[in-house]
């Protein structure tokens, strides 16, 4: 694992990209051995435009001020204790900041960070938090709904990434984070997961929303062809 960053220090990354009018997304690389990790931040502007930065990543100071004009940095989503690596360095830029994790990932999130809930008041009817079911509560996700549909952010239960290349692509497929289609990677399912059944419940319940119109992931592409389908294989891997 990365250690946590203790000073402001931006790594690569891609320019912030608006998503259905009320959210954000910015890729990044983590170097680890042997790869270049590929990484996600979203971020949720509500409808007071307070932000929920979920997965957080450094951006450059003219990025971070072009947020701060789009909302108010309110809520920082650390969704396991494997996604810790920014969590201190933006507490301390924005130090009135709720810090929001899963009650699974909160002792090691607190090991840096004060951890104020794991059940967020967001005050918007519109976007929910909830720990994923099945992963020992050390997985956050978020619903965020609109006119334009729904969308789903998830972090490390469900990979996506597409064209890894050499021995660290080699790596991150055999992991199940890279492949030709959306998995649930082997890591994930040993170290994470403790009931399947319930996990494959959700997957479920969330391809039933007719309304669902995207998947985003914190490692790999976003999931917007077919999503509701992609849960259900997801689902299916499950059995």
């Amino acid at each position: 694992m990365t250690a946590p960053l203790q000073t402001w220090q931006v790594l690569p990354h891609s320019k912030p990209t608006l998503i259905g009018g009320n959210m954000l997304t910015v890729t990044g690389e983590i170097h680890m051995p042997l790869m270049e990790l590929p990484r996600r931040m979203t971020v949720v502007r509500l409808n007071d435009a307070r932000l929920v930065v979920y997965s957080a990543i450094a951006l450059d100071e003219d990025e971070m001020i072009a947020l701060e004009v789009w909302g108010r940095p309110a809520f920082l989503i650390v969704p396991s204790d494997h996604h810790r690596m920014d969590a201190k360095i933006w507490k301390d830029r924005y130090p009135a900041m709720q810090v929001v994790t899963p009650q699974g990932a909160r002792a090691k999130v607190q090991e840096l960070v004060h951890v104020d809930t794991v059940a967020p008041d967001f005050q918007d009817a519109d976007v929910d938090f909830m720990a994923v079911p099945g992963t020992q509560g050390h997985e956050a996700a978020l619903m965020v709904r609109s006119a334009a549909g729904c969308t789903l952010i998830l972090n490390d239960v469900v990979g996506n990434i597409r064209h890894a290349k050499g021995f660290g692509g080699w790596l991150l497929r055999m992991a199940g984070f890279a492949g030709d289609e959306p998995n649930i990677p082997a890591v994930v399912k040993m170290t994470v997961v403790d009931d399947t059944a319930a996990l494959r419940l959700q997957l479920i319940e969330w391809a039933a929303l007719t309304t669902l119109t995207r998947i985003i992931v914190s490692h790999g592409d976003i999931i917007e062809d077919n999503p509701r389908q992609a849960l259900r294989e997801l689902a299916a891997s499950l059995d």
